[in-house]
């Protein structure tokens, strides 16, 4: 599997699956632009990843964004939505709505403004693989995490519209749901909350961004060529129960 030739966005690429992303796809070929809130890129193990500043929730920095690769005459071939948080474990009966807002806003409202900008930059000039990440927490449910579960949840079905909606333009969308992963974000978690997950994996190990990434490389590259509207968990299992 290759991208030679194509030009990758990725959000949430300072760390975690988006880096990971980032670094896996850029060794496959691709023109890597990775993306965060960060801003000064992180130390690429990869030379040549392209990094821009972009709050994922801020509809103004993607119309800039995308005035950007307009003027550049740069296509999106593969769109790479990693960007998530989960500031909060708040359940239904404590969120609050600002942190239900700040949460569907990066994990929500940024894969839709990603893949609005991935689509009207394609629309009509050739192929676009979209591969969003969700998580097993959008497929199945656990406790508390109310905006996270939700987010992730309207990721997949977002993802499956796409899917259905750009089949005949040369547009697929494919979503991936992680289980426990070794990254940032799971690191600072509650023990017990990762211990449990653990013990319900099947394969008894955490996964790597890497592993994530890999996948996300098949979806991206044209060994997929007839999947769309796809749900492929990386977890070790978990969702298989």
């Amino acid at each position: 599997m290759d991208l030679i030739g194509k030009t990758a966005l990725i959000t949430g690429a300072y760390r975690g699956i988006g880096r990971a992303c980032a670094e896996v796809l850029a060794r496959a070929g691709a023109q890597v632009i990775a993306t965060d809130i960060a801003a000064e890129a992180p130390d690429y193990a990869v030379p040549g990843i392209r990094y821009h500043r972009l709050d994922v929730a801020d509809e103004a920095g993607w119309s800039a964004l995308e005035a950007d690769l307009r003027r550049d005459g740069t296509p999106v071939d593969v769109l790479v939505t990693a960007a998530g948080i989960a500031p909060t474990k708040a359940a239904p009966h404590d969120v609050t709505l600002a942190d239900w807002d700040v949460i569907l806003g990066v994990n929500q409202t940024g894969v839709l403004l990603g893949m609005r900008l991935a689509t009207r930059l394609m629309l009509g000039r050739g192929p676009l693989s979209i591969v969003n990440i969700s998580s097993i927490w959008g497929q199945v449910g656990g406790m508390g995490q109310i905006a996270y579960h939700a987010s992730k949840g309207a990721v997949i079905n977002m993802t499956r519209n796409a899917a259905v909606t750009y089949a005949k333009d040369g547009i697929r969308a494919n979503v991936i749901c992680p289980g426990l992963i070794d990254t940032e974000m799971v690191r600072v978690q509650p023990p017990q909350m990762n211990a449990a997950t653990l013990a319900l994996t099947p394969m008894g190990r955490i996964g790597l961004p890497e592993e994530v990434a890999k996948a996300v490389l098949f979806l991206a590259s044209d060994a997929s060529s007839f999947v769309t509207g796809a749900v492929l968990p990386v977890d070790g299992g978990f969702t298989a129960q």
